[in-house]
């Protein structure tokens, strides 16, 4: 019998099948890939950028992007707002174009989120060789600048033949959909590929649908963790991005009520609780809370939920420091599960939770344990109080940006960072109120990913409040996506710090002995260090440029009526506040992160760092 066919370019094909593609769990079904980004130039243009335009928006909505790590970016933003049921699709041209997605298919890859790149490639056909911005390799004719997109992909595939594709794209769609293996997927696309034509099976076309299931934990393996918590004098549970991946938040608080085992959050699991409810202790590690440190400190059994344990988490291996500390790790990846020598929970977080629950119906911690942790907790909301008042006509510190934000968001509003001093006071101070209204990127900790971040968020939720904080450094690594935000009428709020440096790694290198080298925006000194005047640099007029309202705020009355009026416009919106850097006061950290000093220098504020450094290093264990 013959086979219904249709004869397209590879690019037509493969844009016709995207459009195509859809998840589905707890019976709600999404398009898996709901857009597309792209920057056209040779090696796009003419394939999948006439393939788009064909398709139209209907079938794949087509997003223009001012840079390329920037769009995977946004993707990403938009994938984790909707719980990684949902992805776009970012294409670029061959050379830089290409090897600008790298950082970005990083972050993607380390956070466990899908983003489909098509990046242009050289002919596959080799009949113009060399190519326009073509790395020749001497002894491997078939490497491309794609290839270093293989390390920092979860799917990789260079489509050679039409045909390939078939296989190919199937493949993709099903490491996109799959929660334990998701991350960066890149097919590369020789550009005389994307253009040929080939007679396509129809059935290549069809509605498909890629179940995004739960899979249960094992029976024997509940009945052991069980076993582990009601032995527990001091269990603590550890929250983490996968508790929000799966939609588990119900499933936690209800685990939590029954038991009264108190949580700690990581940075990808802040909000799990809400930051009122009596057994949330906040965030853990060296940017956590002082409640939640000790508790962590003296814990006998730590219950991780969804967590990598990253060295932030674990304070490079020093915070689990109780003589007999056992672990329990419910992870949808079985890697996961078994890290810190574990009785692992192989099982989608929700499912294992309720698995969890049900196994613990009758058993609840000790009330001195919870008065204990309780009466920490009260003490930390009194330091998060003091941290954030503010007089109306002070300038403002970043604490108490911060502050004045916590009181003018709403529960549902959305706060996005990444790196710099921010993530660490959210992660200490901020009061979360709903799952997703903390989003900090901090598996990669990545410079520039907030504001395109906040507009994949403003595509995936339209009508909610996006927050991205940035600091001047951040700020200046990439701002091109307000020039997008203002081409597409997304009303993201720009909230712009200016401390004239890079204040993270300026704390962090006094620390360690490095005196602040380097991280100062400032002019030179007669000494030749970057010490002098700061620079007379306007980020504000930068912004306003690139087609943003700005406001200027000078005091805390200032920028609470500036925050005010950025969240009900209609517009996006820069508030620039300079903040009062000498007068921080932020709460120190409770726990140790280790960054290794010199071992041997001739200044005494390296020796003395490394003095601190072994003190440190002779706490750390392995949990065997």
């Amino acid at each position: 019998m013959s086979q219904s066919t249709r004869r397209l370019t590879t690019a037509q094909a493969l844009v016709r099948f995207l459009s195509a593609q859809h998840t589905e769990r707890d019976g709600v079904r999404r398009r898996l890939i709901a857009g597309a980004w792209g920057i056209f130039g040779h090696g796009n243009v003419a394939g999948l950028g006439q393939a788009l335009l064909e398709a139209g928006e209907e079938a794949m909505p087509f997003h223009q992007g001012r840079n390329e790590q920037a769009m995977v970016h946004a993707a990403v933003g938009y994938a984790r707002q909707l719980g990684r049921l949902s992805a776009q699709a970012v294409t670029t041209s061959i050379g830089p174009g290409a090897t600008n997605l790298v950082t970005g298919a990083a972050l993607a890859t380390v956070n466990r989120l899908p983003v489909l790149l098509l990046p242009g490639d050289y002919f596959a056909t080799r009949t113009a060789d060399p190519l326009l911005q073509q790395l020749e390799h001497p002894v491997s004719a078939d490497v491309s600048v794609n290839d270093a997109l293989r390390p920092v992909s979860r799917y990789f595939d260079r489509i050679t033949r039409p045909e390939a594709l078939v296989p190919s794209a199937l493949n993709a769609m099903r490491v996109l959909a799959d929660p334990a293996e998701t991350g960066a997927v890149t097919l590369a696309l020789p550009q005389d590929v994307q253009a040929e034509a080939w007679d396509w099976p129809e059935e290549f076309f069809a509605e498909r649908v890629w179940p995004v299931r739960r899979p249960a934990p094992d029976p024997a393996a509940v009945a052991a963790a069980a076993a582990a918590v009601r032995a527990a004098r001091r269990p603590l549970i550890v929250a983490g991005g996968g508790v929000h991946h799966s939609g588990a938040e119900e499933a936690l608080r209800a685990l939590v009520d029954r038991t009264g085992i108190p949580v700690a959050s990581t940075q990808a699991g802040k909000g799990s609780l809400r930051h009122d409810h009596p057994a949330d202790l906040g965030g853990i590690g060296h940017t956590g809370t002082a409640v939640c440190d000790a508790v962590a400190r003296t814990a006998d059994l730590v219950i991780g939920v969804g967590t990598r344990y990253t060295d932030f988490t674990t304070a490079s291996s020093t915070l689990f420091a109780g003589p007999e500390v056992r672990f329990v790790n419910l992870n949808i990846t079985s890697f996961d599960a078994h890290k810190l020598a574990a009785t692992a929970l192989v099982a989608d977080a929700r499912a294992g939770l309720e698995a969890l629950a049900a196994a613990l119906e009758d058993h609840r911690v000790d009330p001195a344990y919870e008065a204990e942790y309780g009466a920490g907790k009260e003490r930390w909301e009194r330091v998060v109080d003091a941290a954030y008042h503010a007089e109306d006509d002070a300038v403002p510190t970043q604490i108490q940006v911060l502050g004045v934000l916590d009181a003018v968001a709403g529960d549902d509003d959305v706060v996005i960072n990444a790196a710099g001093s921010l993530p660490g006071d959210l992660h200490k101070l901020w009061r979360a109120r709903s799952p997703r209204q903390y989003h900090v990127e901090y598996g990669y900790s990545c410079m520039g990913y907030e504001i395109p971040a906040g507009l994949g968020v403003q595509l995936a939720a339209p009508g909610t409040p996006v927050w991205s904080l940035v600091g001047d450094g951040t700020y200046l690594m990439m701002p091109t996506e307000i020039v997008t935000a203002v081409q597409e009428g997304l009303p993201v709020n720009l909230v712009l710090l200016q401390n004239h440096g890079y204040a993270s790694i300026g704390g962090l290198s006094e620390q360690t002995g490095g005196e602040r080298f380097g991280t100062a925006y400032r002019y030179r000194a007669a000494d030749g260090t970057f010490t002098g005047d700061p620079l007379p640099v306007d980020l504000a007029a930068n912004a306003a440029s690139l087609g943003m309202d700005v406001i200027r705020a000078k005091t805390v009355r200032e920028l609470r009526e500036a925050l005010t009026t950025a969240r009900t416009s209609d517009r996006p919106t820069c508030v620039y506040v300079e903040t009062d850097t000498p007068n921080q006061a932020a709460p120190g950290a409770e726990a140790w992160w280790d960054v290794p000093v010199a071992e041997v220098a001739s200044r005494e504020a390296a020796v003395r760092a490394r003095e601190v450094y072994d003190r440190h290093t002779s706490t750390r264990r392995r949990h065997l």
